[in-house]
């Protein structure tokens, strides 16, 4: 789990944290005890790695925790403005499983600070512009959250697959 502890907060907000860590656990799992080249390795028809979808859930909770903080214009900035959809699901230069996973784990523990601090879930701001999103919209923190926790639930589980096909290891059953 990460480094927020969920017993120093209490309600909604415990509950956010505690989900949260729970999938980010399972998405983790899988890639546990795997060799390097294992991590990025296609073992389905889809062009889907367990080192890709972890590299992936990093970004879209970062970029998530950006929306929160200052909105839509905030979501993708700095290293991964610009980036290129396919790099943020596949190995780019030297980055590693091990690199992956500890900015992971930094990306979550912030989330977990931001859900423990900021003043009012109830916080909105209108919604990027894209075609999955009707125009206008907006969300608060609150939603932004469990979309996250959306987010690595499901590719929690395109992880369990990946791995079960590698090497027959299950993280979920």
């Amino acid at each position: 789990m990460t480094t927020t502890e969920t017993t120093t907060l209490t309600g909604e907000r415990a509950d956010l944290v505690a989900m949260l860590d729970k999938h980010r656990f399972f998405l983790r799992n899988t890639a546990r005890g795997l060799v390097e080249g294992q991590a990025w390795e296609r073992s389905t028809v889809s062009e889907l790695t367990i080192g890709g979808l972890i590299k992936h859930v990093t970004d879209v909770e970062r970029g998530w925790v950006r929306f929160i903080q200052g909105g839509a214009e905030h979501m993708m900035t700095g290293d991964d403005s610009g980036q290129d959809w396919t790099d943020g699901f596949r190995k780019v230069g030297d980055e590693s499983l091990e690199n992956l996973l500890a900015r992971y784990e930094d990306v979550a523990r912030k989330t977990n600070e931001l859900v423990a601090s900021l003043p009012d879930l109830d916080l909105a701001h209108e919604l990027p512009q894209a075609p999955w999103f009707e125009p206008g919209a907006k969300w608060t923190a609150r939603r932004a959250f469990m979309h996250i926790i959306a987010e690595t639930a499901q590719h929690a589980g395109h992880a369990d697959i990946i791995r079960e096909a590698i090497d027959g290891a299950k993280s979920m059953g």
